[in-house]
């Protein structure tokens, strides 16, 4: 008996030992970034019990592949593809245990626990970050094909429209010039000296000549017309062949008026994202404005080396998800893997986060986002605060309904109910699992299961007592007897709990895996635990007479 009892506490002691250790909060080296825009290691001390969104708060997300703006010709491999590319962002963005994950077939699911800024999270993860360096319309043919295109839409029954000026205003005039007042080429003076594009096409009147080759100013109120216009296949047909219409990413204010730049460009790119290497955040010490630095590969330097070279005095466009980047700069001289990109009034975190999503590199096809969740930081203290309060009452209603009812024999259950909640906390943290609200609620379903198996045991027992064996034989048949129903009972709430953890979503899986840990821990606590105590009261009161039940 002493031997057995020994081998029995040996092997609780071990359990209790490695729930604590997996409970230990450890210090864990974490990648985030820095003031300075950079990736950096950070050491922090955090218990490897995770909690979930509604308990901690954060962003959930759904994502499907967002076939309106064309299709995708292998959605399965694209979506493989944007997965990873969506876990590298996620990665760098510093959250605390993310969750990115296929959901079916078609879907990809983002779990941001702690997150309390969505429109970001939902920028970085949904950005395409298509990068594009493109020589502007040097030889202005966009501008000598305007006339084509006028009478094309003409022909077409389109009209100037509401808005169109009859004359040039001053302002318009001046548009005319260099207005950012840097240094001009050639072709900057041939721009510069460009006439009025024409005030009665339905086009032309809507288009100013800007101070860059390729450079045209359309009035903000008048950008969804013209926008309209361009997307037209009367348009689109008399477009020179190799030149492509690219609005700029932000309107430019001149005097009282806000205009949006639109630029003329080749459609050939003489580098795309795909060479870089990599790109970090900073502030420009001249400027004070937000840039990111980046360098290309070997490869695409030599590429973008050679193509520099050529083409040195034209402007080249930064194009980021087909919107140009600020004014597109003069090539002075060959410039091979360095290079940045001004964002103008952009914040050092745009910018950051523009590092972040380049580096990453871009998505394979668009995603669109079909589910969002958000639960505030004060939403899931509350939660938290609620689900501890109803374990409490629920235990503590159960305890002394136990304890009442049982008496000696339900004061040994309750001891060994107290080692149920550490295997069971301690088993998540091991198993890396997640608590959740649905998981509290599993946790105190458990708890009812290890309760349900004491009082199997225990109406057994009384049964047998009342048969007039002793109270060892009582004991022994009563745990025995009831093994079967204890089995039983347990199992089928596993194979239950393991179809709702296999076919369903976050907060049922979170309720699964918790109730399947839990059931295992009630199972070694009512059965193991609970006996051993049992031996050990019946050991100090040898011989045992009777029995408080």
């Amino acid at each position: 008996m002493l031997s057995s009892i020994r081998n029995r506490l040996i092997v609780i002691g071990l359990l209790v030992a490695a729930s604590v250790w997996s409970l230990w909060p450890r210090n864990v080296t974490v990648r985030q970034l820095g003031a300075d825009g950079r990736m950096q290691d950070v050491t922090v001390k955090r218990t490897p019990l995770k909690l979930g969104l509604d308990l901690q708060g954060g962003i959930h997300l759904a994502l499907e592949i967002d076939q309106s703006k064309g299709v995708v010709a292998n959605p399965g491999d694209a979506l493989d593809r944007a997965l990873t590319i969506i876990r590298q962002r996620i990665d760098e963005f510093g959250v605390s245990e993310p969750l990115v994950q296929k959901g079916g077939a078609d879907r990809i699911i983002v779990e941001l626990p702690g997150e309390r800024d969505p429109e970001r999270a939902k920028q970085i993860v949904q950005r395409s970050a298509f990068l594009e360096f493109r020589i502007t319309d040097m030889q202005n043919q966009f501008a000598e094909a305007l006339p084509r295109i006028d009478r094309a839409l003409k022909r077409a029954g389109v009209s100037a429209g509401p808005g169109a000026p009859a004359t040039p205003s001053p302002l318009e005039q001046l548009l005319r010039t260099d207005s950012a007042g840097a240094d001009t080429t050639r072709a900057d003076s041939a721009a510069a000296d460009t006439t009025d594009l024409g005030a009665t096409g339905p086009l032309s009147s809507l288009l100013f000549q800007g101070g860059l080759p390729g450079e045209f100013l359309v009035p903000e109120e008048a950008y969804a017309r013209v926008d309209s216009l361009l997307h037209l296949p009367d348009v689109e047909r008399e477009v020179p062949r190799g030149i492509e219409l690219v609005w700029g990413a932000a309107p430019r204010s001149q005097g009282a008026r806000a205009y949006r730049p639109v630029y003329a460009v080749e459609r050939r790119a003489i580098i795309t994202g795909e060479q870089l290497a990599d790109a970090q955040a900073a502030l420009d010490q001249i400027t004070g404005g937000a840039i990111v630095r980046f360098q290309l590969t070997r490869g695409g330097g030599r590429v973008f080396g050679r193509e520099t070279a050529r083409h040195v005095g034209d402007h080249m466009a930064i194009i980021l998800d087909q919107r140009v980047q600020s004014q597109p700069p003069v090539i002075r001289s060959q410039i091979n893997r360095d290079g940045q990109i001004e964002l103008g009034n952009a914040s050092l975190r745009e910018a950051q986060d523009l590092a972040l999503v380049l580096r990453a590199g871009a998505l394979p096809a668009p995603l669109v986002i079909v589910e969002e969740r958000t639960v505030g930081a004060s939403l899931g203290d509350d939660s938290i605060r609620k689900g501890i309060t109803a374990s409490i009452v629920g235990v503590a209603a159960i305890v002394l309904l136990v304890g009442t009812y049982y008496r000696i024999a339900g004061l040994l259950a309750i001891a060994a109910l107290t080692l149920y909640g550490l295997f069971t906390l301690g088993g998540l943290a091991a198993f890396g699992a997640t608590l959740t609200l649905p998981g509290l609620a599993g946790f105190i379903l458990s708890v009812g299961m290890a309760v349900d198996a004491n009082v199997l045991v225990f109406e057994r027992m009384r049964e047998e007592l009342k048969a007039k064996r002793t109270v060892r034989a009582a004991m022994d048949f009563g745990f025995q007897n009831a093994m079967p129903a204890i089995v039983d009972s347990n199992l089928t709430t596993v194979l239950t709990a393991l179809f709702l953890f296999q076919f369903g979503t976050g907060p049922v899986k979170g309720f699964a895996i918790t109730l399947i840990i839990g059931i295992l821990a009630s199972f070694i606590s009512a059965v193991f635990v609970t006996r051993t105590f049992f031996m050990i009261w019946q050991e100090r009161r040898n011989p045992a007479k009777e029995l408080a039940i």
